[in-house]
């Protein structure tokens, strides 16, 4: 199954799997050493977030991301 992932579905991830772990945005900003309006506008799907700092909150989370380039196996 494609996925295509958005800003929004991405901060949705985030938001969800925060509050399933009922982890607070602060908390969570601590913790992937980010700032509390990093986490607040990622949950809100701003299109301009870092990548290297959503990469860094997704691993804090446990969150896993696969690449898969054209005609080869995924990259993880």
């Amino acid at each position: 199954m494609h996925v295509r992932y958005t800003p929004e579905t991405i901060g949705d991830l985030v938001r969800n799997t925060r509050k399933k772990m009922k982890v607070t945005q602060k908390d969570l900003a601590l913790t992937s050493g980010t700032g509390l309006r990093f986490i607040i506008e990622l949950e809100k799907g701003k299109s301009t977030c870092q990548l290297g700092k959503v990469l860094t909150v997704l691993h804090t989370l446990g969150i896993k991301l696969t690449l898969t380039a054209p005609g080869l196996g995924g990259l993880d």
